[in-house]
């Protein structure tokens, strides 16, 4: 039972940061469907960083560095999204889907180059990091705590408060829901736009690296991180884009997705005789009757996903 608490909090934490990210962006009035190749860009700048610091860093200092090389590389390879719709008006969904793309084939290159000039056998898209990922876990017992679920909690809080506490949140989702009000108050709607898709890319590049270090030493990039991005979409959208919502939502996936890891475990479940695949699709086959049965009555930002245009006030 602890082992399936452990890895439910863990996969809970990697949806409550991306989908977090994507409520910012959406909020802001950008649909960012990119959030899975940015995930995969975080766990690309994470990875790298548990692979090359050296032996001797303290727990402390591979905590922090890791944290910061995967939101900046987030942050950084969200940016395409935020040029793209917000300052040259591209379709946002067409956009979020290249990124997708790019992000886990970009990846799978960069790694496969970096081994190969290291060893010229080695032509794998594996990164790993098996000594430093120790830093992150604090054993209780039977049970095993990562510091990942710590950041996702004072994320989850402080999204709160920055949502609906603080002008700047205010300010953000009314460029979501009517930008042309809020330009006409001073609001510099293009502004609030990147900021949102800005911090979506800080918590989608924090959730790829605390994705790809859930139970796992090394991570083969060519796998992208297994539709985790879309996932996350599905919490936000059944969150109805609040953070206390998504919070339960994401429990709610994450005790499916941890089932896969788990299930061989308890004797009921062995008892039922089914392949490992099922229990690996469950959160993706609830994804979908949730969405079936929810999405009719879930209430997005209204002016998400369209183009704002100051000369057509």
């Amino acid at each position: 039972m602890a082992l399936l608490v452990q890895y439910t909090l863990i996969f809970a934490s990697v949806l409550v940061l991306v989908a977090l990210g994507g409520c910012f962006s959406e909020h802001s009035g950008v649909i960012n469907i990119g959030l899975e190749g940015i995930m995969v860009m975080g766990a690309l700048g994470g990875a790298l960083m548990l692979n090359f610091l050296p032996p001797e860093t303290s727990a402390f200092m591979v905590v922090v560095l890791t944290v910061l090389a995967a939101v900046a590389l987030g942050a950084v390879y969200s940016l395409l999204l935020a040029v793209a719709a917000v300052s040259f008006k591209a379709d946002q969904t067409i956009v979020g889907t290249a990124m997708n793309l790019l992000g886990t084939a970009a990846a799978t290159v960069f790694v496969k180059a970096m081994n190969t000039s290291i060893n010229p056998n080695n032509v794998s898209s594996t990164i790993q990091y098996i000594a430093a990922k120790k830093a992150f876990l604090v054993k209780l017992g039977g049970f095993e705590f990562n510091w990942f679920m710590l950041l996702a909690a004072i994320a989850l809080a402080c999204s709160y408060v920055l949502l609906y506490k603080t002008r700047f949140g205010l300010r953000l989702m009314a460029c979501g829901e009517h930008p042309s009000a809020a330009d006409s108050v001073g609001i510099n709607v293009y502004k609030m736009r990147y900021a949102g898709v800005l911090i979506s890319g800080i918590l989608g590049g924090l959730g790829g690296i605390v994705y790809i270090t859930a139970g796992v030493s090394e991570w083969k990039f060519e796998n992208g991180v297994a539709g985790f991005g879309f996932l996350s979409l599905a919490v936000m959208i059944f969150g109805q884009w609040r953070p206390s919502r998504i919070a339960l939502a994401a429990l709610l996936f994450g005790l499916f997705r941890a089932l896969s890891n788990v299930y061989t475990g308890f004797d009921f479940l062995m008892a039922l005789n089914l392949p490992s695949s099922v229990y690996n699709m469950l959160p993706y086959i609830i994804s979908l009757v949730v969405l079936a049965f929810t999405s009719g009555k879930s209430r997005a930002p209204k002016a998400e996903g369209i183009p704002y245009d100051k000369g057509q006030r």
